[in-house]
């Protein structure tokens, strides 16, 4: 085989791999610790697979089933494990068997079922420490890893590591029953999935800057998963709230950016770039959720989506709206982002001076490392004519992003001060 050839064989497999990861890790980890009841060891099966397949993929050519072949070897993998550490075969037998018995009872496998949504669950088991819960199911069910979710959790990555490998240890270590979760435990289990399927797609939408391919398809897995789970407990609200709101965000997502890739605030969107059908979607979804009468923190979130894309749309929102229900939202999930928004509405409401006196109460621990606490104090410093600290908040605001594209757009925001 000339260079070239290895060259292109090679590009082939990487290819092929890759999109196998984008598209099918959650599922395949699913069936493997379906089996095997144990996360941790079903992943490193599975990245021993992909790095298999990087060896031999090349050589051998892609395989027509990539995912199949994946599941094959990281099956192979785990009984060698189980060999290795003297489990003998009749028993992984058992196993196996016991597994398929379990996804086959009713109110069993089929309560959930989506692959994906059913790991999900499983990762909301109450015996997990809360905390660890919905990161957990991005690494285990969306292949991420800690640094790539620390952004979503306000944590610093290495802690965040060290609260994942702690809820591993301890799944191993209490033997909590790696189980599909039974109808009747959904919707004890329901939150924690709602807020590790938002965590997904806020990971996701954060990468508008196209860095990194993989992580913008997560906005659609999980806008995928949130409509699966509607379907799956249509009775309860906070689903249909969850995906009113990535709905609402998503449909504005083309025009985030201008056509030389500048980050657009909303206030500044050009609303034809808007995607109204999606609008629609999440207007109707708002409504199913609004008409089984219990509110919600996702619902509140998605009605000020709404309100805020019906006050660009023309429509007349009383300011004193907006801050009333940041006000509902807070009483239902206290939260850092929500207070900060509910300061700027009632700086559009009350004046730029009331939203600093707002965002005076947050003590320096909470807001040192906030990016959008800083953004917002310094548009509002500059607001009420404060130019030299409205200056050092932007420079601060823009060193605390991760994106090049919004760091120009505060800059310039201080430069035109």
């Amino acid at each position: 085989m000339t260079q070239a050839a290895q060259h292109e064989a090679r590009t082939a497999a990487e290819r092929a791999a890759e999109t196998a990861a984008r598209q099918s890790y959650g599922r395949l980890v699913a069936i493997l610790s379906a089996r095997t009841r144990d996360i941790a060891a079903s992943e490193d099966a599975l990245a021993d697979a992909f790095a298999r397949a990087l060896e031999r993929w090349p050589v051998e050519g892609v395989p027509d089933r990539p995912e199949a072949w994946l599941l094959s070897v990281a099956r192979n993998r785990t009984l060698d494990a189980w060999r290795h550490t003297r489990v003998q075969d009749d028993a992984a037998q058992t196993l196996l068997l016991l597994a398929d018995e379990v996804a086959a009872e009713p109110g069993g496998a089929e309560a959930v079922p989506d692959d994906r949504l059913r790991l999900l669950f499983v990762c909301a088991h109450p015996a997990i420490d809360e905390a660890a819960r919905a990161p957990l199911m991005l690494q285990t069910v969306l292949g991420l890893d800690a640094t790539r979710m620390a952004g979503a959790f306000l944590t610093a990555p290495a802690t965040l590591g060290q609260r994942l490998v702690r809820a591993k240890a301890r799944i191993r270590a209490a033997g909590i029953p790696f189980e599909f979760p039974r109808a009747q435990d959904l919707p004890q289990r329901l939150q924690d999935v709602l807020d590790g399927i938002y965590a997904a797609y806020g990971t996701g939408w954060d990468d508008v800057d196209g860095a990194d391919a993989k992580q913008r398809g997560l906005t659609a897995e999980a806008i995928e998963l949130g409509r699966i789970l509607c379907g799956l407990m249509p009775r309860e609200p906070e689903p249909w709230g969850l995906l009113a709101l990535m709905l609402f965000c998503e449909s504005r997502a083309a025009a985030r950016r201008s056509a030389a890739g500048d980050y657009v605030p909303l206030d500044e969107q050009d609303i034809t770039r808007w995607d109204h059908a999606l609008r629609e979607q999440a207007e109707q979804a708002l409504r199913t959720a609004a008409g089984l009468s219990r509110p919600g923190a996702y619902q509140m979130e998605a009605a000020i989506q709404s309100a805020h894309c019906a006050r660009r749309l023309g429509a007349e929102v009383p300011p004193d709206a907006l801050v009333a229900l940041y006000d509902g939202l807070l009483a239902l999930r206290p939260g850092l982002g929500a207070q900060v928004s509910r300061a700027c509405a009632l700086a559009n409401a009350a004046g730029p001076a009331e939203g600093l006196r707002a965002l005076d109460a947050f003590t320096s621990a909470q807001i040192a490392n906030y990016q959008p606490y800083w953004a917002a104090r310094a548009y509002l410093l500059g607001e009420t004519g404060k130019v030299p600290e409205a200056r050092e908040a932007y420079a601060r605001a823009a060193g605390l992003s991760t994106s090049p594209a919004i760091r120009a757009y505060l800059m310039a925001a201080a430069n035109r001060l």
